[in-house]
């Protein structure tokens, strides 16, 4: 495929020296094979107008699009074909002007707002240390490589579900490009049609997202936060205990809004082992300006407890004794105190500071469930024995990367924020769970039959976890056909028939379907 005339940034074609470094992100090793993920053209542009060109290339020459902004699609749906362009965002938009804080005055102190105007290139790190300058948070996830173009499509979940929502609940205005290469700002009472499916429709086949407009919470008003990370030497035990302590409060449809919690379990860190090697290794060695930075080279076996308590008026006072009860027994002492911190503080503690879990290729899963029964039905000691199979025998070349967040209830906010004017599902679930096999290549047959086991007896009219298949854009897996399992990412058909509706008016010349991975456009 040629080069586009008149883009100012970089170009890469296959025969490009550096195309292969550049062709990189979160999914290659797993997907190393794949012809969807090796792009006849990678544009990196440094501004609006590159990407104008690059929209009307496509367009003009039958090309679709696929939009990069972090790269780290489990999928590997941020990247596309042979025929098609990959437009790479990680680097467009990094101005100061493209991360700004404001605020919009009200009558008196209680009125007024806070809002950030931010870019689809900023990593989610970069962007919470920003809002902590200004003693501000949101709710967002935990992986500091994540950028905020994909994170904010898909939701935007993270450790303030409960009590704040998603990030894509404080979307104000969306800025965009379209599939004409212009200029547009979509909001919810002027275009409510396209700002529902941007907002939970499939992540970049709706346009080029370039800056969006957020409204943020202040430590302030928040005033007596407290939050609790311990870090617990893995233990089956004390690993069961904990999940029980997690499936009790998702159970519990009156729980307050007040509390969120997550707990993680992860092998040892395969540095410590000496077992790495790969692509993905060769690449945090040699490219660290591609794969990104690591912050935390080595740990043994643990399970991580992420608890925190917030107050909405002064009035609310904080349950000392469902803190006490998780950090019992804890390994690192000085990290174990419940602590009063701002929001902002609390909300940096939370983020995973590694680029992945692992450095090796992966079979994830993702399930979500509306189940009030699982501290009843088995599911706490069947996911701790699942888990135990993986992280226990280290010297299986296999490695666990697990979350168990709860999220439901009448009182969540995630919960009450549906029929929001976006189109993000399940908001009904009580639970998220993510259970990861991390692995070496020739390991490959025995993981993707441990999450086949998984699959069986988790999900399904027989299921411990969910009597159904319920996924989440962000956490794909399976088969990459959207338009053919549907019905696991969305919440019913009407839902998805305006999905594509939108969808056809947004891009009627399908620039923006790159991949299978997207709601199909409406006939």
């Amino acid at each position: 495929m040629a080069t586009i005339q008149g883009v100012t940034g970089n170009q890469f074609t296959p025969t490009t020296t550096d195309y292969s470094d550049w062709q990189y992100q979160y999914a290659t090793s797993t997907h190393l094979d794949d012809h969807n993920m090796k792009p006849g053209l990678i544009v990196q542009p440094k501004n609006k107008d590159d990407i104008k060109k690059t929209v009307l290339y496509a367009k003009a020459n039958k090309k679709s699009i696929a939009i990069r902004t972090g790269g780290h699609q489990y999928s590997g749906a941020s990247s596309t074909g042979p025929n098609n362009i990959q437009l790479d965002l990680r680097s467009t938009f990094t101005s100061p002007d493209d991360l700004r804080y404001f605020v919009v005055p009200g009558l008196n102190e209680q009125t007024r707002k806070s809002y950030v105007r931010a870019s689809v290139s900023h990593s989610l790190g970069d962007f919470n240390k920003f809002l902590g300058e200004h003693k501000a948070f949101v709710p967002h996830g935990q992986c500091v490589e994540v950028h905020l173009g994909g994170h904010v499509q898909t939701g935007g979940y993270g450790q303030l579900g409960r009590s704040f929502g998603l990030l894509g609940d404080h979307v104000t205005s969306l800025e965009i490009i379209d599939h004409e290469g212009n200029e547009k700002e979509i909001t919810k009472n002027q275009d409510p049609e396209l700002f529902f499916a941007w907002l939970g429709g499939s992540p970049g086949n709706m346009g080029v997202l370039t800056h969006f407009t957020i409204e943020v919470h202040r430590d302030e008003d928040y005033t007596g936060s407290m939050g609790l990370r311990v870090l617990h030497t893995y233990d089956v035990a004390k690993l069961r205990k904990l999940v029980g302590y997690l499936a009790e409060m998702s159970d519990d449809a009156n729980f307050p809004r007040n509390y969120d919690l997550c707990i993680s379990v992860l092998s040892a860190s395969a540095d410590i082992l000496g077992l790495m090697g790969g692509l993905d290794n060769e690449m945090e060695e040699k490219h660290p300006e591609i794969f990104g930075k690591d912050a935390n080279p080595a740990w043994p076996r643990m399970i991580i407890v992420y608890a925190q308590w917030v107050p909405f008026s002064k009035d609310d006072k904080p349950d000392m004794n469902w803190f006490n009860r998780l950090k019992s027994d804890c390994f690192f002492v000085p990290q174990a105190g419940v602590e009063v911190k701002p929001m902002s503080e609390l909300t940096a503690q939370w983020i995973f500071r590694n680029t992945r879990e692992f450095d090796l290729p992966y079979v994830k899963r993702t399930y979500v469930t509306k189940s009030n029964n699982l501290s009843k039905n088995g599911w706490v000691d069947w996911v701790v024995s699942r888990m135990d199979r993986v992280v226990e025998p280290w010297f299986n070349d296999q490695w666990l990367s697990a979350q168990l967040q709860v999220f439901g209830g009448k009182n969540s906010q995630f919960t009450k924020n549906a029929d929001n004017g976006t189109a993000y599902s399940w908001r009904d679930q009580t639970m998220c769970m993510t259970i990861d096999n991390f692995h070496k290549p020739e390991k490959k047959a025995e993981a993707e039959q441990w999450q086949r086991e998984n699959d069986m007896q988790a999900i399904g009219a027989s299921g411990l976890f969910s009597k159904e298949d319920r996924r989440v854009l962000w956490g794909s897996w399976g088969s990459f056909d959207l338009d053919a399992n549907w019905k696991a990412y969305y919440d019913d058909e009407a839902k998805y028939q305006r999905l594509r509706k939108a969808r056809k008016l947004a891009d009627p010349d399908g620039v923006f379907t790159p991949n299978t991975f997207a709601v199909k456009r409406a006939d």
